[in-house]
């Protein structure tokens, strides 16, 4: 079943990001009168993913196929220019602002894995593993772990993340970037599934209602969305490092 509304859920945090604190109509007013500077980025000369990119995504443990269709018709719609904005295609846009032109994300080969081949409690060492078993070039290899899958830090820190790993850890060139998001719906949603479930700090406001239905998966598809911007705008997670600026990027 395809998902609907996948264009809105980033939309939603746009229009949450905009809302006003709550003060005076005179500051309010006052506020509205401040011309806002744009945003300046100082470029450390790091790594950047640009051009063409396919994303391999690996399913670990059991995704639904209506899942799996909701997270795809959210990467695709990364393609679609002529959808009206606020949408995904435009939010992704903001990434050709940096350095280098556009980041063009292709979906590339899928691999399910619904026997938990490495078990239900990983490490990022082993997410990395798992990212490997896709194609290295000019790719993106993301994982993506069911609701009944623990990872480290997952909750407790992180809603997901990303990194560079090495198929072969005797060979350089086989640098590969990777991503990792999970389901939080049995174990977080308070925390990696906000604003389509309710927070467990701060405002106790009514969530926003899944686009999908689906708190986990909407939920992923927001993380999703932020460390995919960030694989592309700072695949070794540590670009201004001067050690780091020193390695040449090998996608």
């Amino acid at each position: 079943m395809a998902s609907v509304y996948y264009f809105t859920i980033l939309a939603s945090l746009f229009l949450l990001s905009t809302l006003p604190v709550p003060s005076s109509a005179t500051a309010r007013k006052l506020a509205a009168l401040v011309h806002q500077q744009p945003l300046i980025l100082k470029y450390h000369n790091g790594p950047l993913l640009k051009g063409n990119l396919t994303l391999n995504l690996l399913w670990y443990g059991h995704f639904s196929p209506s899942q799996r269709s909701i997270i795809v018709d959210f990467l695709q719609s990364f393609n679609s220019p002529n959808a009206p904005p606020p949408s995904a295609a435009s939010w992704w846009q903001t990434t050709q602002k940096y350095k280098g032109g556009a980041s063009t994300l292709v979906l590339g080969t899928q691999i399910l894995d619904e026997k938990y081949l490495l078990g239900k409690s990983l490490t990022t060492s082993q997410i990395i593993a798992l990212a490997s078993k896709a194609p290295h070039v000019n790719s993106i290899n993301v994982v993506l772990t069911a609701a009944d899958v623990a990872v480290d830090g997952f909750c407790m820190s992180r809603c997901g993340t990303h990194g560079s790993g090495f198929s072969n850890p005797k060979d350089k060139q086989s640098k590969f970037a990777y991503a990792w998001v999970g389901n939080p719906v049995s174990q977080c949603p308070g925390q990696c599934a906000w604003p389509f479930h309710q927070p467990i700090y701060g405002p106790q406001t009514p969530p926003l209602v899944a686009p999908n239905g689906d708190v986990g998966v909407d939920g992923m598809v927001i993380n999703l969305a932020t460390v995919l911007a960030g694989t592309v705008t700072n695949p070794l997670t540590m670009a201004t490092s001067r050690d780091l600026r020193r390695r040449r990027w090998r996608p």
